[in-house]
């Protein structure tokens, strides 16, 4: 019995695309979590208060860090302000420090 072996080549891996749909449900989600945690607030747990404000920080956090990944991934300045309702400029100016 002969057995030839093939040659293995290596494989490069494959980037998967998400829907978009998943992200527009993904942040409803988040919005009725937000909005929930504002309730408990309003009902008196004046300690979570201070939680609360903090997720203004959390979330521009996480636009910057959305941003960096979009310019990374290819996107322009200007998709992301059309995105955004802003323009090319503003968007580079607030997210784009000295890179272009």
């Amino acid at each position: 019995m002969n057995t030839v072996k093939k040659p293995l080549t290596p494989r490069l891996p494959v980037q998967k695309r998400r829907d978009v749909v998943e992200n527009d449900e993904f942040a409803a989600f988040a919005r009725r979590i937000i909005r929930a945690h504002g309730r408990r607030v309003a009902t008196g747990d004046v300690e979570a208060l201070r939680d609360l404000t903090a997720l203004s920080a959390v979330i521009d956090q996480a636009i910057t860090d959305a941003v960096i990944g979009l310019r990374a991934f290819g996107y322009s300045w200007a998709e992301i302000g059309s995105r955004l309702g802003i323009s090319r400029q503003a968007a580079q100016q607030r997210w784009g420090g000295d890179q272009s």
